[in-house]
């Protein structure tokens, strides 16, 4: 069996048992932790589509995520409760600002795209910050939450670890089957050679931009799943820093690697949580510490764990 999948079901076998392992301890503190990390998870995850799979660093990733949120939170606030009305809303608002930032961007490369994105990035963030109606730059706290045909399944307090968890799993088991697919293997071409891909006969924009149109929407996913879970949304959640912070976890788990997201993002979380409960500047040691990360482990943390030994003689 590939040592990627098993790491894979391990990961989510513990995800699932955790809410029956802290209930013997009444730890919900430590459920609100993990529901956090894999919110984290599902982003990093659709952000490692574009650079691992397509060698595209955006800068601006979490104007979709602050997108699903506000679409969410102004959802909820007019009086749209069911969560399905607002999570096709959600995809189809993050899957055309996609198409439409995305048909610019990707006519660029490199650094160009790098800064056309967070210019994209930042411009959503001031927008959101515009909108008086809605807390404008002080955020929205969310007196009603979203529901699933009149059950609160989907909220604290009911199932919404499991929906968060279910969704996790569902974002791996696509960003893989799209790195196994045909599609897949051109991105990754393109990513090496793109000059070459177009002489093969495939349109490296093309396949560029679904590829940036499905990042968004999964974005988009988590951002609806983090206002659900968190009762507040910011435009801080759209910030050039918070994509800086999503493209360290993909570097940290590992690029190209759907479990290095994950265990990217739960180390991201969880150390910054450790040490923020030690040191009030607790970003003096986590720097130097992700430093040592990328010195020591190249390949990110999947690396590590995904690494197999060497055979008596191979070289």
């Amino acid at each position: 069996m590939d040592r990627g999948l098993f790491i894979a079901g391990v990961i989510f076998a513990v995800l699932l048992a955790a809410p029956f392992v802290a209930s013997q301890f009444g730890s919900t503190y430590f459920l609100s932790l993990l529901m956090k990390a894999m919110l984290l998870a599902i982003a990093a995850l659709s952000l490692d589509l574009l650079i691992g799979q397509g060698g595209m660093v955006s800068f601006g990733h979490t104007a979709f995520i602050g997108l699903g949120a506000y679409v969410t939170g102004i959802g909820l606030e007019e009086g749209i409760e069911n969560i399905l009305v607002l999570l096709v809303i959600a995809i189809v608002v993050s899957g055309l600002f996609a198409v439409i930032t995305g048909a610019l961007a990707l006519r660029t490369s490199g650094v160009y795209f790098i800064m056309i994105t967070l210019a994209f990035g930042q411009m959503t963030y001031f927008t959101l910050t515009s909108l008086a109606a809605y807390g404008g730059d002080d955020g929205l706290t969310l007196w009603s939450m979203a529901e699933l045909f009149g059950s609160d399944i989907v909220q604290n307090g009911g199932g919404l670890y499991f929906v968060i968890t279910g969704a996790l799993i569902g974002t791996w088991w696509l960003i893989h089957r799209i790195a196994g697919s045909r599609f897949g293997r051109v991105l990754r071409a393109a990513k090496e050679n793109p000059g070459r891909t177009e002489i093969m006969g495939f349109s490296v924009f093309r396949y560029r931009l679904i590829a940036y149109v499905i990042a968004g929407m999964i974005a988009g996913v988590s951002g609806l799943l983090l206002a659900q879970h968190a009762e507040f949304i910011s435009p801080a959640i759209a910030t050039w820093k918070k994509s800086g912070e999503l493209i360290i976890v993909v570097v940290l788990g590992g690029m190209g690697s759907r479990n290095g997201a994950i265990l990217g993002a739960f180390f991201f979380v969880f150390v910054e949580e450790f040490l923020g409960g030690l040191f009030h500047e607790w970003k003096l040691i986590f720097g130097p510490l992700l430093v040592l990360m990328v010195l020591y482990a190249r390949g990110g943390i999947s690396d590590l764990l995904e690494a197999r030994p060497k055979k008596a003689g191979a070289s």
